[in-house]
């Protein structure tokens, strides 16, 4: 069986590193003899993944004016008022490839929760044309993500693999039959445990992620979390540790984290992680910390997997669907709105702290249920 993961943005956001990594290992863990490739846009920040066999450069391409695809895109628009020829130029990277895999993995399923990707639907009707399987793996999505155009495209899937409760219920709710329950693989990603830095303290760290991606959509959340971390070093003895968790420009935690580390560096109790591990060494110091407070999904997953109590700043519906199949509740997850009030920060902080030996219980009763259903995605994958 041959196996494409396509749509790929990279491995400078250590989540979908995790995705990467975690879904070749449960892949060929299941599937005996599978080659799983990659077409990345940034494959050189993807050479440390093992298990990958192939990476594949998928920069969409410009199209030069003038050019004889240049011509036929504006002929097909002005004519026609369709795109797809267009998309198809832009992706071809991916498309050429089509003829050589039994399976195309799309595995950007958060690629869904950012409005229209007309594309991705080029993409995917090129796939289906070709009579290849297609699979969307570890889909997040809302009502509010949903359209017409994409429930068209969600439609061409021969397997939606659901990574959350809440958007397998929307998604069977629109009437998909396609979907299937399963957990985030990352679930089951490995760590690597690195020598912990001066002035880490054994036991009583917390770990903290912040990102400009939540920032961008609510102003005052950043002001918020610094109060946060303020009211963390009064009332306290940990220490904490910043933790970047995507580095890409323009979208770069650890430029955004700096600011903290600067603020309150002169307490003598804050770290910065630095910003150039990968995703698995990045779990192996959140599993090390107490507590872990972040925005980032997969960092989260991160301190989940490994029984650290969290507090979710949240911004979609996986992180959302992933507490309530973890503790049955939106247990210390935050919404967008409520991110930016400072009391209701400190209030669930101080709430996590007074649960602490109930969350890693029911961590510890629930984490192994979540990582089977991780790897029940290879073998749905497996029986097509």
């Amino acid at each position: 069986m041959k196996i494409l993961m396509f749509y790929h943005g990279g491995s400078n956001n250590r989540g979908c590193e995790a995705i990467v990594r975690s879904g070749t290992a449960l892949i060929k863990n299941q599937i005996q003899n599978a080659t799983v490739d990659l077409a990345s846009r940034k494959p050189e920040t993807d050479v440390h993944i093992p298990l990958i066999d192939t990476i594949y450069c998928d920069k969409p391409k410009k199209i030069k004016k003038y050019s004889i695809e240049w011509l036929n895109c504006i002929i097909q628009f002005k004519l026609f008022k369709n795109e797809n020829y267009a998309f198809r130029v832009i992706h071809s990277d991916t498309i050429k490839l089509i003829p050589n895999y039994d399976i195309f993995l799309s595995i950007g399923g958060d690629n869904y929760c950012y409005g229209e990707q007309p594309g991705i639907y080029e993409i995917d009707r090129c796939v289906k044309k070709a009579g290849k399987k297609l699979v969307l793996w570890g889909a997040s999505l809302g009502d509010e993500d949903l359209s017409d155009a994409k429930l068209e495209d969600l439609k061409l899937f021969d397997l939606i693999l659901a990574r959350e409760s809440l958007t397998y219920e929307i998604l069977t709710k629109h009437g998909l039959s396609n979907v299937k329950l399963c957990a985030d693989g990352a679930f089951t990603m490995e760590k690597e445990v690195l020598p912990l830095p001066v002035g880490w303290q054994v036991g009583n760290t917390l770990g903290f992620n912040f990102s400009p991606l939540v920032w961008n959509k609510n102003k005052d959340s950043k002001q918020a979390a610094i109060k946060l971390v303020q009211h963390i070093l009064e009332n306290s003895t940990m220490t904490i540790a910043f933790t970047p968790h995507v580095v890409e420009e323009g979208n770069d935690d650890y430029a955004c984290l700096q600011d903290f580390y600067d603020q309150f560096k002169n307490t003598g109790r804050v770290l910065l992680l630095p910003n150039n591990l990968n995703a698995i060494q990045y779990k192996g110091y959140i599993s090390k910390m107490r507590f872990f407070i972040g925005a980032r999904t997969h960092a989260t997953i991160a301190a989940y997997s490994t029984l650290i109590p969290t507090m979710v700043l949240g911004y979609s519906v996986k992180s959302k669907g992933i507490a309530i199949d973890i503790f049955n509740e939106e247990k210390l997850v935050l919404s967008l709105n409520e991110i930016s009030d400072s009391n209701k920060l400190i209030e669930k902080f101080q709430e996590m702290v007074f649960e602490e030996e109930n969350i890693i219980q029911i961590l510890a009763n629930n984490i192994p249920k979540i990582k089977n259903r991780s790897q029940n995605a290879a073998i749905y994958l497996s029986q097509m």
